[in-house]
């Protein structure tokens, strides 16, 4: 049985001020979370939920947003948006492109698209999920999750909801360090036995105490809901 993708946890040493930038930013509003973070969400897309974490971020997370773009104007109205709301541009050696690269007021990285980006189109404002990460681990996460795969070449590959909505992506290799310094991680909704078999069964590994790695060797949670 497929499991459900219940937020997109993010460690923040201010989980409140955090959310209201994204809450802003994405049109979200506060959720009630039995699991004692910050929860927002809206009528499609991903929800956050952002959780306390004192210890400074210290490298590059290995998931980011990509937010799409109608126009020029569109995204430089976007990008002057998150700008006011307390983001700043980064430099991550990304060179001329098209797209514009900024931090959070955390610094988490996001990116706004250009217009015209034929992979992204229909996918709403939260175009992507971008991830380093394997080809195995996208055919892992959707066979966990049920979701079909949407783009598989040259170990790239992408999944989507049924319904539509946001891709996660992976980039293929070569992967990044598991040094343990990002700062988002999925929580999945489900904690009975027979669900982290399964999981095993696919590739994962079991940490311990509602925790298990991908087969990448990222962790996630499996929370009661």
């Amino acid at each position: 049985m497929p499991l459900d993708l219940y937020a997109l946890r993010i460690d923040a040493r201010d989980p409140g001020r955090l959310a209201e930038f994204w809450a802003a930013m994405l049109g979200y509003r506060r959720l009630d979370d039995p699991h004692g973070g910050v929860l927002i969400g809206g009528d499609s897309g991903f929800r956050l939920r952002f959780v306390p974490e004192r210890a400074p971020k210290t490298t590059a997370n290995l998931m980011h947003f990509d937010l799409t773009s109608t126009s020029i104007e569109d995204q430089e109205q976007t990008v002057a948006k998150a700008l006011a709301l307390g983001a700043r541009h980064l430099d991550i050696g990304q060179g001329d492109v098209d797209h514009v690269v900024l931090g959070d007021p955390e610094g988490n990285e996001f990116d706004v698209i250009e217009p015209g980006n034929r992979f992204l189109a229909g996918c709403g404002f939260i175009g992507a999920l971008a991830s380093d990460g394997s080809q195995a681990v996208g055919y892992f996460w959707a066979e966990a999750l049920g979701w079909p795969l949407v783009w598989d070449e040259n170990e790239e590959t992408a999944i989507q909801s049924p319904g539509g909505g946001t891709k996660i992506t992976w980039g293929g290799p070569p992967l990044a360090p598991r040094d343990g310094g990002t700062r988002l991680a999925y929580d999945i909704g489900g904690r009975e036995e027979t669900q982290t078999r399964r999981l095993i069964a696919l590739g994962a590994t079991d940490l311990g105490e509602g925790r298990l790695a991908d087969p990448d060797g990222n962790a996630f949670r499996m929370l009661a809901v």
